[in-house]
C-alpha cells in the first residue's frame, strides 16, 4: 500500500483534502502544526479529524509567535473583520503567516522522505481565500521543483508529488466535494479568533459560510 502525508489544520479545506486522499486508497499520516497560532483550538479538530479516518497524526511545533509579523501567531495586531480585510496582489491581509506553506510544505516533504511517502496533500486554494501568496499554483510548481533537487528521492527519479486537489475550486465546490467523498464536515474549525465559537465575522468565518450557503447546505459545524 502507498503512503501520503495529509497537511491537516483541523479546517473544512484541509479536511476535505484528507477525504481525497483517502478515496486513493493511501495509507494516510495527519501531519499537523501547532505553530504558535491564536486559534489553537484547531488542533483539538485536527486531532479529531485525523481519529476519524484513523490515521496516524504527527504534530510539528514551530512558534511563529517568535517572528510575528501575523494576526494569526502576533496577539498585538487584531484579527481584522472580513469586510476591512481588503485582499489583492496591491495588498495581503494581516492574517498571512510569513511564508507559512512554504515552511510547511519544506517540513511535509521532509517526513515524507523519512517514512517512504510518495505524496503530499495540502489543502491550497486560490479562488475563494484570502489572498495568500503561498496559496498560489506557480508557487507549487517552483516548491516542487525545488524539493526534487533538494532530496534523496528526488535526485534519485522518484520524486516526492504534492497534491492540490482543491488549488482550482470555490469554496462551494469544496464543501460540494467534501460531501461526495464524506468528509467529516462537522469536526472541522475554520475561525481565525479562536473559541469557543465562531466569530462569524473574520475572512475564514465569511468564506466558509459563503461556501456553505452557495453549495445549498447548512454547515453542520453550526448546530
Amino acid at each position: 500500500m502507498t503512503r501520503s502525508i495529509v497537511v491537516l489544520s483541523g479546517g473544512l479545506d484541509s479536511t476535505v483534502c484528507m477525504g481525497v486522499a483517502r478515496g486513493s486508497g493511501s495509507e494516510m499520516v495527519a501531519l499537523t502544526f501547532d505553530y504558535g497560532q491564536r486559534h489553537r483550538i484547531e488542533l483539538e479538530h485536527a486531532a479529531a479529524v485525523a481519529a476519524h479516518y484513523g490515521a496516524e497524526q504527527l504534530v510539528v511545533r514551530i512558534d511563529a509567535s517568535q517572528w510575528g509579523g501575523s494576526a494569526l501567531t502576533d496577539t498585538s495586531i487584531d484579527v481584522p473583520d472580513a469586510a476591512d480585510a481588503a485582499s489583492g496582489p496591491d495588498r495581503i491581509p494581516t492574517t498571512y503567516v510569513p511564508a507559512r506553506n512554504l515552511i510547511f510544505l519544506s517540513i511535509a516533504v521532509g517526513v515524507a522522505e523519512a517514512r517512504d511517502a510518495d505524496d503530499v496533500y495540502l489543502g491550497i486554494n486560490a479562488l475563494d481565500y484570502s489572498g495568500y501568496p503561498d496559496c498560489r499554483p506557480e508557487f507549487i510548481d517552483s516548491f516542487v521543483q525545488t524539493a526534487a533537487l533538494a532530496t534523496k528521492r528526488g535526485v534519485e527519479g522518484a520524486a516526492i508529488a504534492v497534491r492540490t486537489p482543491l488549488v482550482d475550486l470555490t469554496k462551494a465546490g469544496i464543501v460540494r466535494l467534501g460531501l461526495d467523498v464524506g468528509a467529516p464536515l462537522g469536526l472541522t474549525w475554520s475561525c481565525y479568533r479562536g473559541g469557543p465559537l465562531p466569530c462569524g465575522r473574520c475572512d475564514a468565518c465569511v468564506l466558509r459560510a459563503k461556501g456553505f450557503a452557495e453549495a445549498g447546505v447548512a454547515d453542520p459545524a453550526l448546530g
